[in-house]
């Protein structure tokens, strides 16, 4: 059934020349600590300091790049877009936030969908990406999570969720919301179909993500040190009147307490994925 609050991504979207500088921009990096990294090195290290460990916020096509064979993989629903179903308006219209934001980020929504082969090993991944949005959960993550789990389904594949989010997108309201049994129930059949689900959290995930299918998988993975959480640290102390533990919220305070599974460096995660995916799939 289709959904007329999908729709297909314009052509053609340029953007100025005017912010060209005679040093490209990003050709440094300094982490939190102080290291200073050069461009070209971090991306050779998966986006990883060497120095410190620290793992800089990457994108859907930097873990596509890191994740599949050579780089190669397909992408599904491409072309799938919220509109402005509600004539949402905060400090600007929500079709105009939109526009602004793929016309910045040159992504349709905040996530996509590849399949391809991972060490070998052919299986679906949808990515989140931050810079859209916060990569906030709208009804398009949720359509296009539904459409990789039908084709994980037909295609007898095992799947793998990369989260990085601040949680559902205001702007959709209760379409948002309805996202969260959405894809709960998808998941239910491809765990009916006996296929494995994997997913991986990375800094931040927070919100209605972690309230569901972030943490519904099979396997549970996390990149060293990321926040995870529902709401924020400061709401919740505001709201149990006491200091919070130390480390509170980390992949490693959530490990600790049973909540993830194993924490995997990002340097580390195709060999990770691979060997999990090979060891617990089960093929038909």
């Amino acid at each position: 059934m289709a959904f007329d609050w999908f729709k297909r991504k314009a052509k053609n979207i340029t953007t100025s020349t005017d912010e060209k500088k005679d040093v490209p921009k990003g050709l440094w990096h300094q982490t939190p600590s102080g290291k200073v990294v050069e461009h070209d090195e971090l991306k050779k290290n998966n986006y990883v300091s060497p120095e410190d460990g620290f793992h800089v916020r990457i994108g859907s096509a930097e873990f596509f790049d890191i994740l599949f064979d050579e780089g190669k993989f397909t992408e599904l629903d491409a072309n799938v877009e919220s509109i402005d179903i509600l004539n949402f308006k905060d400090t600007k219209p929500y079709a105009d936030r939109l526009k602004e934001v793929r016309a910045k980020t040159k992504l349709t929504d905040s996530i996509r969908n590849g399949v391809g082969t991972v060490n070998g090993t052919k299986m679906v991944v949808s990515c989140m990406d931050f810079a859209f949005i916060g990569g906030s959960l709208g009804s398009v993550m949720g359509e296009k999570i539904r459409r990789a789990i039908d084709y994980c389904i037909a295609n007898k594949l095992p799947y793998m969720i990369i989260c990085q989010s601040g949680g559902a997108r205001m702007q959709e309201a209760t379409y948002s919301l309805m996202q969260l049994a959405k894809v709960q129930a998808k998941l239910a059949q491809l765990s009916e179909a006996g296929l494995l689900y994997i997913a991986y959290l990375c800094d931040p995930t927070f919100g209605g993500i972690t309230a569901s299918f972030a943490m519904t998988a099979d396997i549970i993975m996390a990149e060293p040190k990321a926040l995870i959480g529902f709401a924020g640290p400061r709401v919740i102390r505001e709201t149990i009147g006491r200091d919070l533990p130390e480390g509170f919220q980390t992949s490693e305070f959530l490990q600790e307490k049973g909540f993830v599974d194993f924490i995997v460096k990002r340097t580390e995660i195709k060999e990770v994925v691979a060997k999990t995916v090979n060891l617990l799939a089960v093929h038909a």
